[in-house]
């Protein structure tokens, strides 16, 4: 690093919204940001993008995020090397064929095809995200790494924040209308705002080893999982492969609340551990890093003060197994960024932004009690569970990933008591869930009506029409100056979009042909109609006026 002197840079850079944190959500913000063409600026402290093999469990759900923001086939193609790895497997040895698969495929028999587009991908971050920062500077994004956070003032009209770039000593100052703190589990921005936090807190500590091994392919054969739980009590750790053939991550319990020292692990400790975990005495293992880390259960009291967001790890803690914490992360980003837009655009009042809070706050407690208990369930090592923890496995982990809810927040019409993670997978045009996925026939070409969401407001209404609502939303956009289309479903030549096959559009969206869905930039249902109306554009304005808090 260049140590040069501190320098001030007296200009003041002006930009809608700053970014503090360029891993993941951080990334994650400035591309969705970029989609919607809000400028902003990202600054980082560390000098690029990650180098460690972590967090590569990207949930269906965030992959039609990536879908929609074009980057999902880069995404497939950085993560071609463990596209066949499926399965998690717990066993006291690899040698033989004991254990037993905790499941074999993430997707058996194809059924998600039903509910969505998209899949999972295995996704190691150090892959995805120079993808993210590859397409978001593209986009326009401002992105400024080895740029470290100095501090920052907030006031009823904006933040003011100082940063100083790492190479240079040079200070400059930010004025950003919002900013949204991605800075990671010990946020400086949360601290300062004095946001508290609620949750069990830690849970447990591992040691994260990378090494290589060419003769370990031999022992594992075919058995291609995501990770294998290594069970043998004098040995036990988490195995993850990074590409099959050489290289691999081992993950050892470690308890700092014993008094453990991470001097302790030495090289001959941590090959002499993955041998007896293993079930190889003289496997060869060449250990090439370690690096410590710690899980915890905890959740921001709150998401937002003022001008400032946190998302991300600043606004929960999860247990790792299941890769909940990354997948909720990023779909915070998502959540914020078109309510960003669509403020700083001028098309939604100051109150959309405290919807954030009440939509995604309660999916984090939900999800990282699933997390939580997902460990259990996993015997991850080095998790000792409080007595009572656990019980019978965890099943619908889908519900969790695609079928979560918001009963509260930029919602009409939805009942606020009902659980945000349901027992069931419901994808059937309730308000407050995410839309339901169907294949349609647009301008001749097949895609998802999951691709329509992204950019504007999407209302969906019968092509015979009886009601009106697609001229009513025609009037609606140009009077209100707000970005809503208004798509006919059906066969007849009026309609803009034809269900593939007998889909009876309509009931998949748990209205009639009378009535209309009104579908949210992010891809949730804001609101819906099953029965004809005398008024539909008063109706619709009432709708509208009130989810953008332009009331």
């Amino acid at each position: 690093m260049n140590q040069r002197a501190d320098r001030t840079d007296h200009t003041t850079h002006r930009v809608p919204v700053l970014i503090v944190g360029g891993s993941l959500v951080g990334l994650s913000t400035s591309l969705f940001l970029g989609r919607l063409g809000v400028r902003h600026t990202l600054v980082e402290r560390h000098a690029g993008t990650s180098i460690h093999p972590r967090g590569r469990g990207n949930n269906v759900r965030t992959m039609e995020l990536f879908r929609a923001a074009g980057v999902e086939p880069m995404i497939r193609q950085a993560a071609a090397t463990l596209a066949d790895n499926h399965g998690i497997l717990q066993t006291p040895t690899l040698v033989g064929d004991a254990g037993e698969w905790l499941f074999r495929e993430i997707d058996p028999g194809g059924g998600l095809a039903r509910f969505s587009p998209s899949s999972w991908c295995l996704c190691s971050q150090n892959d995805l995200e120079p993808v993210l920062l590859d397409h978001a500077a593209r986009l326009g994004g401002d992105l400024r790494y080895a740029t470290e956070l100095m501090s920052f003032d907030s006031d009823p009209s904006g933040v003011t924040a100082m940063v100083k770039s790492r190479q240079t000593g040079e200070h400059t100052a930010i004025r950003a209308d919002y900013l949204v703190a991605a800075d990671g589990p010990r946020s400086p921005v949360r601290e300062q705002l004095g946001i508290a936090q609620s949750g069990p807190g830690d849970l447990f500590s591992n040691i994260s080893i990378t090494f290589r091994s060419r003769r370990l392919p031999e022992v594992v054969g075919d058995r291609r999982f995501i990770v294998c739980y290594l069970t043998n009590p004098d040995a036990d750790g988490a195995l993850l492969p990074v590409d099959n053939r050489e290289n691999w991550v081992f993950h050892a319990p470690w308890h700092p609340e014993h008094g453990e020292t991470l001097e302790e692990f030495t090289d001959e400790r941590c090959v002499e551990h993955i041998r007896r975990a293993v079930g190889v005495a003289d496997l060869d293992v060449q250990v090439t890093g370690r690096a410590p880390w710690h899980a915890a259960q905890r959740v921001a009291r709150s998401y937002r003060a003022g001008r400032v967001f946190l998302a991300g790890d600043s606004a929960h803690e999860m247990s790792p197994t299941g890769a909940f914490g990354s997948n909720t992360g990023i779909q915070d980003a998502h959540n914020l960024a078109w309510k960003l837009a669509a403020v700083v655009g001028g098309w939604a009042g100051e109150g959309l932004l405290d919807t954030y809070d009440a939509e995604r706050r309660p999916v984090a407690e939900a999800t990282s009690a699933r997390a939580a208990a997902r460990s259990v369930e996993h015997s991850h090592p080095g998790f000792a569970p409080p007595p009572g923890a656990g019980g019978a496995p965890q099943r619908g982990i889908l519900n969790v990933a695609l079928g979560y809810r918001y009963p509260q927040g930029a919602v009409v019409g939805t009942d606020p008591t009902t659980p945000v993670v349901p027992e069931r997978l419901d994808l059937s045009g309730e308000p407050g869930s995410r839309a339901p996925h169907l294949s349609v026939r647009h301008r001749g070409e097949q895609i998802s009506t999951l691709d329509l969401y992204e950019r504007s407001f999407v209302l969906l209404s019968d092509a015979d029409d009886p009601t009106g609502w697609h001229k009513a939303a025609l009037r609606l956009a140009e009077e209100m100056s707000i970005p809503l289309i208004s798509y006919r479903m059906g066969d007849g030549p009026d309609a803009e979009l034809t269900p593939e096959g007998d889909t009876d559009w309509s009931a998949a969206h748990g209205t009639t042909p009378a009535g209309a869905v009104l579908v949210r930039p992010d891809g949730f249902v804001a609101w819906r109609s099953s029965e004809p109306t005398p008024d539909a554009e008063s109706a619709l304005r009432h709708v509208l006026t009130t989810l953008l808090a332009t009331v």
